[in-house]
């Protein structure tokens, strides 16, 4: 037997793994690198986040990775190139984190690799009949495996899409298999570059769980700090809190067919872009708009749709509590947006349910790679479930 499926059985037959999941999300920001200790599998799963880290992208790599980013044409020369280039950067990064923990790479069992996705394309969104949904991520495992000596999974999505969804969110698994309530409805509010949440009804049971989209997140906010301030993001979401939001503008923005898609749904940054964004202020005259105004404007797209989403989700469902998370929940002015619209429906940070809101992703794909090896069965439902996420890359 090659001695890293040996390896593998190995881990796999452990009472508890030590796993770092990683992950780079559409805000192109870095990369989140979490250390979890978790045991058992399935709903006897538990996790301990032992360490947690981002690394920032240099201008340079975002530079580059933006040239294929939600484009529908590229260099496929640069595609091809960037894939073992991110994958061997990914594992640069975890090196370089582990030596600073004081950790050697034998006492890490597995890596799971979200991968930095470059495009994402469901049926709905491209519109070709016959081809199926479709996503994309950089970052190829066997890099991060072989410079790493670490087994790693990655390409998660893929298994996704094959059995019958989308390819995302994939959070519901590692969702419902953490933070599920017996006696208590709880949606969990992720506000990335794109806004989605997981619904968890009381009682734990599987069926009723999902996980969509609702449009944007920070994705449009950012760009536009981007060109407006010389920024990553509005901090604290000053330049917002300065602005009126422009009703006109407001309207138009809403107008996208995705809004008016049931659940769950899926999409990206190749739908919600600047030239969204500009099609909706020149169909209005707001092209002039102040910047301040425009970014108000897009906070509250960000706000209104989501608490629409949720507020569609819970009706009939009792008393519910939002949990949020992402780069979004440092954002005190999207919060509280996000908070009077709730009205009397509690909104807490991820971080009171025992994982801080910017590691919970990263966390959720050691999950799934837990599950990927060590669950002896799948667990009933949707595509979302029990369907052995992830493609295993040996290091030797």
């Amino acid at each position: 037997m090659n001695p890293c499926v040996r390896k593998l059985c190995k881990i796999a037959g452990k009472d508890s793994r030590t796993i770092l999941g990683l992950m780079s999300g559409t805000s192109l920001d870095g990369l989140d690198i979490a250390l979890c200790r978790i045991s058992g599998s399935g709903p006897g799963t538990r996790l301990e986040l032992e360490r947690f880290t981002t690394v920032p992208y240099e201008e340079n790599i975002k530079a580059e990775i933006r040239k294929v980013f939600a484009k529908p044409h590229v260099d496929f020369q640069l595609m091809c190139v960037l894939n073992p280039f991110i994958g061997r950067l990914h594992a640069s990064l975890i090196n370089a984190a582990l030596a600073e923990w004081g950790i050697l790479p034998d006492e890490i069992d597995l890596i799971a690799s979200h991968g930095q996705t470059v495009f994402h394309a469901p049926q709905a969104q491209h519109g070709w009949g016959q081809y199926p949904n479709a996503t994309l991520q950089i970052g190829d495992g066997d890099h991060i495996a072989v410079q790493t000596g670490i087994i790693t999974l990655s390409d998660f999505r893929q298994k996704h899409i094959a059995a019958g969804g989308e390819g995302a969110p994939l959070a519901v698994y590692g969702d419902y298999l953490l933070f599920s309530s017996a006696t208590e409805n709880r949606i969990l509010l992720n506000l990335g570059g794109i806004a989605n949440f997981t619904f968890l009804p009381d009682g734990s049971r599987p069926e009723p769980v999902f996980t969509t989209d609702t449009g944007p997140g920070n994705t449009l906010m950012d760009g536009l700090a981007q060109t407006c301030l010389g920024q990553p993001f509005d901090p604290d979401g000053t330049l917002a809190t300065s602005g009126s939001v422009n009703p006109q503008l407001l309207s138009s923005l809403l107008t996208n067919p995705f809004f008016g898609q049931p659940f769950p749904k899926s999409t990206g940054p190749e739908v919600f872009n600047a030239s969204y964004v500009q099609a909706a202020r020149e169909q209005t005259g707001t092209t002039d708009i102040a910047p301040a105004d425009l970014m108000a404007t897009l906070a509250e797209l960000t706000a209104v749709t989501a608490t629409e989403a949720i507020l569609k989700c819970i009706d009939g469902h009792g008393k519910t509590v939002v949990y949020v998370s992402g780069g979004g929940a440092n954002n005190p002015h999207l919060v509280a947006t996000i908070a009077e619209k709730l009205g009397d429906i509690p909104l807490k940070p991820m971080s009171d349910l025992g994982v801080p809101g910017d590691a919970k992703e990263a966390v959720l794909f050691a999950v799934l790679a837990n599950e990927a090896v060590a669950a002896p069965n799948p667990a009933p439902g949707s595509p979302e479930f029990g369907i052995g996420l992830g493609k295993i890359s040996l290091p030797g």
